[in-house]
């Protein structure tokens, strides 16, 4: 049976673009095109669809607006598609804590080549979405239009202020965390580093989301964690209390030098049809830290990551992986248990204690 879409767009040429795309799917059905989400509105009643697609900029209501309500009152999967500008990387991102699945660009005029890679991204996308796990949009969380992003005036603090690890300068300088996801993972990744002391080893990160959006994240997850968190620029060499997350535009990696690690940056050829890949950043942390590491592998969709963890565990590091249950789209974390690259499984909300308990066993506590 057809995985049946809405599509919300004020543009009748990207309604008409998007229903060309979704409908060349054999599996996939586009049931309706709303002009704007109070139209949505009334189709969503009459249609029943399994996958909303949205904008964010649309007359009568915008996109986030109508995202909190629905959210509300009659949960189901979202894509939001739009500009990956600097400012619609906020909105975005504000999206995925109000309930988004997933998000993609609008796609720009190119050649034949590049629009068939973009109509492979949103069909794969809109298949993920529809098997994903739907979580509660906060209360309160939008505000009117004019305040310029909804809902940033009211963003959530951390539930408790994590307590200190009292970890040995040892531990701190020689032991090294590496984190991979994707759909669902923006969530996912300020949940664990909210509930993390201050005084970590280097935390390192790769998001699959495009060059525009890391520098955003990277400011939001500093402003919800004890931790300092920066986008990476590249030759960085890692301290304890910071996270470095992968720039959207080139692959990270570990390097041990000369007293401590150092952060590469690259432009190698996408890996997993991604740059950054999880698997780039986890095969440097197995050769070049060994045991002195930790993997952990959250929600998203496809298999990156599983085998740079596997070669994580062969070179005798820790890893953990988010489970099914707690997972937006249960993807990345599946692959890599199926190939043996875990050493436990664990809801979202157990993996930063899990951490902790393995940092102090590490550290004989």
């Amino acid at each position: 049976m057809a995985i049946k879409v809405l599509i919300v767009d004020d543009s009748a040429l990207m309604r008409a673009l998007l229903t060309e795309i979704i409908d060349g799917a054999g599996d996939l059905e586009v049931v309706g095109a709303a002009p704007d989400p109070i139209a949505a509105r009334e189709m969503i009643k009459a249609l029943n669809p399994d996958v909303l697609t949205l904008d964010v900029e649309m007359p009568r209501m915008d996109g986030l607006e109508f995202l909190d309500r629905l959210m509300r009152l009659r949960p189901m999967p979202v894509i939001m598609i739009s500009s990956f500008t600097a400012a619609g990387s906020e909105v975005t991102l504000r999206a995925l804590e109000l309930g988004a699945v997933d998000y993609l660009a609008k796609p720009q005029a190119g050649n034949l080549a590049v629009l068939q890679a973009y109509a492979d991204e949103i069909r794969d996308r809109i298949r993920a979405a529809s098997t994903a796990r739907l979580k509660a949009a906060p209360r309160g969380a939008a505000a009117s239009p004019r305040s310029g992003i909804p809902g940033t005036q009211s963003e959530p603090a951390p539930a408790a202020t994590p307590a200190t690890a009292n970890f040995s300068a040892r531990l701190l300088g020689d032991t090294v965390i590496g984190i991979g996801a994707s759909t669902g993972g923006t969530e996912a990744i300020k949940d664990v580093l909210a509930a993390l002391p201050a005084q970590m080893p280097p935390i390192v990160m790769v998001q699959h989301m495009p060059e525009t959006f890391t520098p955003s994240f990277a400011k939001r997850l500093d402003s919800l964690s004890q931790l300092n968190v920066i986008e990476a620029q590249g030759g960085e060499r890692l301290k304890p209390g910071m996270a470095y997350l992968a720039p959207g535009h080139s692959h990270m990696r570990v390097r041990k030098v000369a007293g401590g690690y150092q952060l590469d940056l690259s432009q190698d050829e996408p890996v997993n049809r991604h740059r950054p890949a999880a698997d780039v950043l986890f095969h440097s942390i197995a050769e070049h830290c060994g045991k002195r590491a930790v993997g952990i592998i959250l929600t998203g969709m496809g298999k990156d990551g599983a085998q740079g963890l596997l070669a994580m565990r062969h070179a005798g590091a820790w890893n953990i992986g988010q489970d099914q249950a707690s997972c937006v789209v249960y993807g990345m974390p599946r692959e890599a248990a199926a190939v043996g690259a875990l050493d436990e499984v664990a809801s979202l909300d157990r993996i930063p204690r899990e951490l902790l308990n393995r940092l102090r066993q590490s550290d004989g506590q």
